[in-house]
């Protein structure tokens, strides 16, 4: 344990060390007003849960994650997949209804959201089977497309709770990780002219279905532009007194504690909404150095990922998780900002949200465990050349 953490890279774990702490301080400061007025609960209640996530999180990581070769994922791949599938599938008998959609089970003090969970799975499926598949010449390039009709699966699970949000995402990372395959050019333009046709029978096959595949509250936020606007409307409230939190910052912030917007007028500042509170506290600028630190650690995961060179799995475990933080990223900050319709997809580390945050803090652990190994491969290519 002690030499792969030795060996892991060190300023990826900073980071991340960073931003939970960060995000702990930031959910306390703008949960605290809503937890007493709105939940009838302490002011440090949401911190605490978090917390406990949190940590968790990184016991997983350290004693679980860290000391499993990932060239066992293949053993308990298939587990993962068959589970993911029927937590999906239970949703609709005995998930638990929230913000209009049938996302969470109840488990204690815990509500379970299986949507954040297949992404990972997704991803270490891609991983485990395009590491087996890509090394097989006599395959059918066709067989390629095995893992995107899985991912299809999931959308279409996902996207009927109805969470099109997380759809989207999932279908995103799916995409992303097909598009970095080491595959022939002409095989490539195959399987991306099949995968047309499917995407346009699904699309006409969900027209033509007689269902609505949008319920009415999200067909309201395809309203997204100007949304003061529509201040005293559903479409726009949100979003309007976002931009307000985040003029009121200004360049340097109103002070740690002293935001306006999350005495309620922002109703969820601790979930979606988290950004803009930062701002308006911290102010534009550390806003921007927030937003610099997550290009480090998405250049970090990068520089992971491209130096397992030749090994197809650990490569695309590490674009996986980028395309994770990056998808979360641009869906969130461009919803907030009124660019695209308002998802509630949450911001990496910042959102308060226990299935989200064990997800992300245990993709970050696998992709820590990829930076170990590929330290041995040196290593062991230093010591060949004694």
């Amino acid at each position: 344990m002690k030499k792969v953490l030795k060996h892991c890279d060190k300023s990826l774990l900073f980071m991340m060390i960073l931003y939970c702490i960060l995000g702990l301080i930031m959910i306390l400061s703008a949960s605290s007003v809503s937890a007493v007025l709105r939940y009838n609960q302490s002011s440090s209640y949401f911190f605490i849960r978090q917390l406990i996530f949190v940590l968790i999180s990184f016991f997983i990581g350290i004693y679980l994650i860290l000391p499993i070769p990932t060239s066992k994922y293949k053993i308990f791949t298939p587990f993962l997949v068959v589970g993911i599938f029927a937590a999906l599938v239970g949703l609709f008998f005995y998930g638990v209804i929230s913000n209009n959609a049938q996302s969470w089970y109840r488990i204690g003090f815990f509500s379970l959201q299986p949507a954040e969970f297949a992404k990972s799975v997704l991803i270490i499926y891609m991983a485990v089977f395009y590491n087996r598949s890509l090394k097989k010449s006599n395959k059918s390039p066709y067989y390629n497309l095995i893992p995107l009709a899985v991912a299809g699966i999931i959308f279409i699970l996902v996207a009927m709770q109805p969470d099109l949000g997380g759809a989207l995402i999932i279908a995103g990372i799916a995409f992303l990780i097909f598009l970095i395959l080491p595959i022939d050019k002409q095989n490539q333009l195959k399987l991306f002219k099949t995968l047309g046709i499917a995407v346009i029978v699904l699309v006409v096959a969900l027209l033509y279905s007689g269902k609505d595949f949008l319920n009415s509250r999200q067909l309201s936020r395809l309203q997204f532009q100007n949304p003061c606007s529509r201040y005293t409307e559903d479409t726009g409230y949100q979003v309007c007194n976002g931009f307000i939190a985040i003029h009121n910052g200004g360049l340097f912030g109103v002070g740690l504690g002293n935001s306006t917007q999350k005495y309620l007028y922002l109703p969820e500042a601790h979930t979606d909404f988290i950004f803009p509170i930062l701002v308006e506290e911290l102010g534009a600028v550390v806003g921007i150095l927030v937003l610099i630190g997550y290009i480090f650690i998405l250049y970090r995961i990068l520089k992971i990922g491209k130096e397992a060179k030749g090994n197809i799995r650990n490569m695309i475990l590490c674009y996986g998780t980028f395309a994770l933080i990056f998808l979360h990223l641009i869906v969130n900050l461009m919803g907030v900002l009124a660019l695209i319709p308002l998802t509630g997809v949450p911001i990496p580390f910042l959102t308060y949200g226990g299935s989200f945050t064990i997800n992300l803090i245990l993709m970050l652990f696998i992709v820590e465990r990829v930076s170990y190994e590929n330290y041995e491969s040196r290593f062991k290519k230093a010591m060949e050349k004694i």
